[in-house]
């Protein structure tokens, strides 16, 4: 088995060729259609297809299925009949979904955008229509991943997204002019997008060793608990994007571009997530399954330890660098074409409050995957209870006075709750004594980092959008890579051993 360290950066680089792409995508997205009206309609079509793509797919499913196949993997075989059985019966519940999703598409997508006027809420409604069978092509998608997971083989799954982007770029690109209503050609995109990914998958899949045969009956054991193990995670998902739903319908109310400005600001907050909190989570859940099925609970810890500690030592500086490069990002990225120079303004306001959430959420990714390891299902769902009760009442709270800021304020102040939630049910497998010397040491580095940027901007001012930030952070990366190599930090990112890295 490679290290942790090895997996994690195996991760990274094929999660960051997909981010990069996402950026591309973005920008193109951003220039043929702006923070626009039809980029709203999509925007609110697409949230129900990706509603159920966590629901049934890359979230509860594949977070609560590398536990039990790890668990039941004593032969080849015997895994494989778990996963065919699996897929076989996705084969007949996937098209159903699909159908009974386009047919109420009228009933729906009106609630999840109230405020929309007559002829937006018309597009949105035919768009879902178009988008919806993306559920089972990721659906399927997300079962690849979870095999090629808990066989070790993180890089097809992780680089597979790529090809949903491209499928983006080229339905933004290439699609949209042909469409008398250009934003159809985005749907189309979408549907490319997603058989890409899911066909990616299928050579790692086969030299992985898993073979397929469809078998409906008899239900194998694991079908039946994972679908138990799902219960809890499909609710805590569910509940979650009431976030999200909630943050939609309020913004609904706002001016046009809204909706479009909370979007572009969250892609640029999950991209140091995407890259970097995910890898860290998803390379952890195989060997925090493994540590607990053979009940070492120092191995457990010490694993918990380091994921909550990696993904502070990459989180806390990127927080820092995008509070203070992020107008010029979205000005590089995403100022040309339809988007104007107040939507980058709009767009940077949100990115600056969404970074409150950025350490929690990426802590969150880690700890659910622990609780999962270890069988306690239900805890997530009480942290996102409270993560999604704090959410709604500042959005009411705020939306009035701040408008999209306050939504996104609220977002990073509910992610906050979630962790601190988490934190508490995790305190006995959590090494509290290494963890907050490392979080010292992180602490010191971004500020230190963080004056190097802000004196780099300071210097370059005048100069072209493309330097002002890549100067700075070329300066902060160097500046926070040597500080992170001349302390203790370094051990995190060298260590190979099952017990948590020991600071005097």
């Amino acid at each position: 088995m490679r290290s942790l360290a090895g997996d994690v950066l195996l991760i990274a680089v094929a999660t960051a060729i997909s981010r990069l792409l996402g950026l591309v995508r973005d920008a193109s997205i951003a220039g043929r259609f702006g923070a626009s009206a039809a980029y709203d309609a999509f925007l609110v079509a697409f949230f129900a297809a990706n509603l159920l793509r966590q629901l049934l797919g890359e979230g509860a499913l594949a977070t609560a299925f590398v536990p039990i196949y790890t668990a039941i993997q004593t032969t080849d075989e015997e895994s494989d009949r778990f996963a065919s059985n699996l897929l076989s019966l996705l084969i007949v519940l996937f098209p159903i979904v699909c159908a009974v999703g386009i047919v109420l598409a009228p009933w729906y997508v009106p609630f999840l955008a109230s405020g929309f006027a007559p002829s937006k809420m018309a597009l949105a409604v035919s768009l879902a229509r178009v988008i919806f069978p993306f559920v089972a092509l990721v659906g399927f998608g997300a079962v690849f991943m979870g095999i090629l997971n808990a066989h070790h083989r993180f890089f097809a799954p992780a680089f597979a997204p790529v090809w949903f982007n491209v499928g983006m770029i080229g339905g933004a690109l290439v699609l949209a002019p042909h469409f008398s209503t250009p934003v159809y050609g985005l749907a189309v995109g979408v549907l490319a997008g997603g058989a890409g990914q899911l066909l990616s998958q299928l050579p790692a899949l086969r030299r992985a060793g898993f073979r397929f045969s469809f078998t409906l009956f008899p239900v194998h054991s694991g079908v039946w608990l994972l679908l138990r193990r799902m219960a809890p995670a499909l609710f805590v998902l569910a509940v979650s994007e009431v976030n999200l739903l909630v943050d939609n319908k309020l913004a609904s109310y706002l001016a046009d571009g809204s909706i479009a400005a909370l979007q572009y600001g969250m892609r640029l907050f999950q991209l140091p997530l995407g890259v970097l909190a995910v890898s860290i989570a998803t390379a952890l859940l195989p060997r925090l399954s493994m540590a607990e099925s053979e009940r070492d609970s120092a191995r457990f810890a010490g694993y918990v330890g380091d994921g909550l500690a990696a993904t502070a030592l990459v989180l806390v500086p990127a927080a820092a660098g995008l509070a203070l490069l992020g107008g010029d990002v979205i000005r590089l990225l995403f100022e040309h074409g339809s988007f104007a120079a107040a939507d980058t303004l709009r767009t940077a306001r949100v990115l600056s409050f969404y970074l409150v959430g950025l350490l929690p959420y990426g802590w969150v990714y880690v700890q659910v995957r622990a609780c999962y390891a270890l069988g306690r299902t239900m805890v997530p769902l009480m942290a996102t209870l409270a993560s999604v009760a704090t959410n709604v009442a500042l959005d009411l709270a705020l939306v009035g006075s701040m408008h999209e800021g306050g939504l996104a304020l609220a977002t990073g102040i509910a992610g906050g709750v979630n962790a601190a939630v988490l934190l508490v049910f995790l305190r006995r497998e959590t090494p509290w004594t290494p963890l907050l010397k490392r979080l010292a040491l992180v602490g010191v580095g971004a500020v230190a980092m963080s004056g190097f940027v802000f004196a780099a901007q300071w210097a370059v001012r005048s100069m072209s959008v493309a330097v002002r930030v890549f100067a700075p952070l070329v300066l902060g990366l160097l500046v926070y890579g040597l500080f992170v190599r001349r302390t203790r930090l370094w051990a995190l990112i060298r260590r190979t051993h099952a017990a948590p890295a020991q600071l005097s």
